[in-house]
């Protein structure tokens, strides 16, 4: 991965001059490792590329002003970016390693030859790729979504039927068209295919449905659990059928410590049910890591202090009722009369601050959670922000 980022993207950080990639001027990229349920590794991949415009602006180029030197511009880079058939095989008689052996499983054509030579090769390999890596058969698997009665539609969107000659804009919904020249062809890039020597995928995030479904895709993979649910609700019921066994006294002084017992048993359970292929051993033993990023980011827990500063100084817009334009003038730090809680004479009181903590005599320095910890925080660290 990191081979296809500096050859390929050609991703260059802060003050190096480098003209850009395969798919131009990279800005940025984010990767997501998944294994697939036979243990393989594969990665889901976001990269923004320096000049592209999002959907909106594409739309307002495009539709409302009209701007047709710019909509031909772009379909000729997707067209040339993203292919969708089988290219033509140069001959029969051309001998190369993809011809004689998987072409996965062998590396391309030699560079170290003559031109004329070396391009039909490389067409020969190519062919050979697609068909091998791209070019879709239906199975069992395409119809499992498809309840019986129902037309049988491939869960891929891989279908002979779905034939589109040329890419083009729809005027009056502002949406964009890719071609597809082949219905049995999932999109590609020849060379990341040649380059990579795998199955691929490879769309342009534009406009319409499609833009939709991709974000969606996109989102569901980043942040979906590789525990499925049925193991962890398994896993979760083991956990608590355990600590009942334990006979722990049922009253408050023993709160804290089932809670911290079965919190415990619950993360023990899920990760000893939890599957990993060879593969994903082997990467994380090697340090390749779950995913790949241009950028680092710190995670900042802005709602609980967000919470915390509400309380401490409410803001008026916030606690206004029907008929209402604000509360009454109040001092910081006050609390706020009845129109918050729809109580007249009910004081106000303060949210509940549970924590589960060990069982230790002396009190723990961290208990005060992250918030206190900022507040109180040594002078040493004054100049320290959120």
């Amino acid at each position: 991965m990191r081979a296809f980022v500096d050859t390929v993207l050609c991703y260059a950080s802060e003050g190096k001059d480098l003209k850009g990639g395969l798919l131009g001027l990279t800005k940025g990229y984010f990767g997501c490792v998944e294994a697939q349920g036979r243990g393989t590794l594969h990665c889901h991949m976001l990269v923004w590329v320096h000049g592209g415009l999002n959907p909106n602006q594409i739309r307002h180029r495009v539709v409302n002003q009209n701007d047709l030197a710019f909509r031909d511009r772009l379909i000729e880079v997707l067209d040339d970016t993203i292919a969708n058939f089988v290219p033509p095989d140069p001959g029969e008689g051309i001998q190369t390693h993809a011809a004689m052996y998987h072409p996965c499983a062998v590396r391309g054509p030699s560079l170290g030859q003559d031109n004329a030579q070396l391009i039909t090769e490389l067409q020969k390999d190519l062919h050979l790729l697609v068909k091998a890596c791209q070019q879709h058969v239906h199975t069992e698997t395409c119809w499992k979504y498809c309840r019986e009665g129902e037309p049988k539609e491939c869960r891929f969107n891989l279908d002979e039927g779905n034939h589109q000659p040329k890419t083009f804009f729809d005027m009056d919904l502002g949406e964009l068209h890719l071609r597809h020249v082949d219905g049995m062809v999932n999109n590609y890039n020849p060379t990341i295919l040649q380059a990579l020597r795998c199955n691929m995928d490879i769309k342009f995030v534009g406009l319409g449905p499609l833009a939709k479904a991709v974000m969606y895709y996109i989102t569901d993979y980043i942040t979906k659990s590789q525990l499925k649910v049925h193991v962890a609700y398994a896993a979760l019921r083991m956990a608590v059928d355990k600590l009942n066994g334990l006979g722990l006294p049922n009253d408050a002084a023993h709160v804290t410590e089932s809670g911290r017992r079965l919190l415990q048993k619950c993360a023990h359970a899920m990760i000893a049910n939890q599957e990993l292929s060879g593969p994903q051993v082997a990467a994380y033993l090697l340090g390749f890591g779950d995913h790949y990023t241009s950028h680092r980011f710190c995670n900042v827990l802005w709602k609980a202090f967000e919470d915390h500063v509400d309380r401490q100084w409410p803001s008026q817009e916030c606690y206004q009722t029907v008929g209402q334009s604000a509360v009454p003038d109040a001092l910081p730090g006050e609390g706020l009369p009845s129109q918050s809680t729809g109580v007249a004479d009910e004081p106000e009181q303060e949210d509940d601050l549970f924590g589960i903590h060990g069982t230790s005599e002396q009190p723990d320095a961290d208990e005060g959670g992250r918030i206190e910890d900022y507040i109180h925080r040594d002078v040493t660290l004054a100049e320290l922000t959120l």
